[in-house]
């Protein structure tokens, strides 16, 4: 049987805690601290609820024309890291996300939002699931702000893709880190 280790770190973008209160800012109500405030992916030997966190975010910069969100594990034993969630499209005026909004099937996402694939295979959220014994490792969730409507890309894009959109066309991003370890 394995078993979960969980810390949270919640760690708002760099600039926030320089420049304060009007800086753009991500936070979550799901991801509190913990040990089962982040959910295992469902698959690759993991058995979780593989539910996406609540995000919320404040203080986007002037000129923001919607939103990306962004989940990563650079700790991945794969030379590149791994993609677990990549939605964008959001809305402008879209302030957070509800918890398990990275299931595609339940609806919860604004309407024009665009969950791509990710290193999974599929679209939508893919919780954590590092191999057993590997180590703790992060996972990095951001909210761009971006200076377009629309990246003019679908489901089926891949992750590096989308990244390549994000970096061209973000503004300013908030960021959350999070450390969950899989054991034995």
């Amino acid at each position: 049987m394995s078993k979960s280790i969980f810390v949270s770190l919640m760690c708002l973008a760099f600039y926030s805690c320089l420049f304060g209160q009007n800086t753009f800012t991500l936070g979550s109500k799901t991801l509190d601290g913990n040990a089962t405030s982040m959910e295992e992916f469902n698959g690759f030997g993991c058995t979780g609820e593989n539910s996406s966190p609540q995000l919320f975010w404040s203080n986007p910069p002037e000129g923001t024309k919607s939103f990306a969100i962004t989940m990563y594990d650079p700790d991945a034993p794969t030379g590149s890291g791994w993609w677990h969630w990549v939605v964008f499209d959001i809305p402008n005026d879209t302030k957070s996300i509800k918890k398990g909004a990275g299931n595609i099937s339940k609806g919860l996402m604004p309407e024009k939002a665009v969950q791509s694939i990710t290193n999974y295979g599929v679209p939508g959220y893919g919780g954590p699931c590092p191999p057993e014994n590997h180590g703790i490792h992060q996972y990095i969730i951001t909210v761009h702000a971006l200076k377009v409507d629309k990246l003019g890309l679908d489901e089926n894009v891949n992750p590096a893709i989308v990244g390549y959109y994000l970096w061209k066309n973000t503004i300013a991003k908030a960021s959350l880190v999070t450390y969950y370890e899989r054991t034995k």
